[in-house]
């Protein structure tokens, strides 16, 4: 009678812990990254700086399946006034264009070269409680991948390189 109980009650407890936790091996993308490049790819193919030429930011990929990812403009303009509350229309607009965050919970498919990200919550509010798809690409210690594309046609670059495997 326990057993019968029992060995449900276990299935369910396995097939939710692997659905959000996969193996190292399985999993590539655990741990700590530096951001190196955040570019854009024009629709003629050019491919240009999209945070300035040095930008900065991090991803921390768990291996239980949660991520993070910041991006920033190697140069932002400050607030004169020194007062978030207070500032104008233009710093605030500057304060969102210059940089870029997200996290939630992932998924690396590597024999598809896929991550698929359910997206929590960002800084662009557009994007909270959604899933992207996205083609990366792994060589060595430097990972890439490319966004969905912008209105415009652009489509972000995000380049990390490895700091720490957790």
């Amino acid at each position: 009678m326990i057993a019968r109980i029992v060995s449900p009650l276990l299935a369910v407890i396995f097939a939710i812990t692997s659905v959000h936790a996969q193996t190292p091996a399985a999993n590539p993308f655990v741990g700590t990254w530096k951001l190196i490049a955040a570019d854009k790819l024009l629709p003629d193919g050019t491919r240009v700086a999209d945070y300035g030429t040095e930008p900065h930011g991090m991803a921390i990929f768990t291996a239980d399946g949660n991520f993070m990812v910041e991006v920033f403009r190697d140069v932002r303009m400050k607030f004169a006034g020194n007062d978030r509350a207070k500032a104008t229309f233009d710093e605030y607009r500057e304060a969102q264009l210059s940089g870029s965050c997200l996290f939630g919970t992932y998924r690396v498919d590597p024999a598809s070269g896929k991550v698929t990200m359910k997206i929590d919550r960002s800084t662009f509010p557009n994007n909270d409680d959604t899933t992207q798809v996205r083609a990366y690409e792994l060589k060595g210690d430097t990972l890439s991948w490319k966004v969905p594309a912008r209105p415009d046609g652009s489509i972000p670059i995000t380049v990390l390189r490895r700091m720490s495997a957790q």
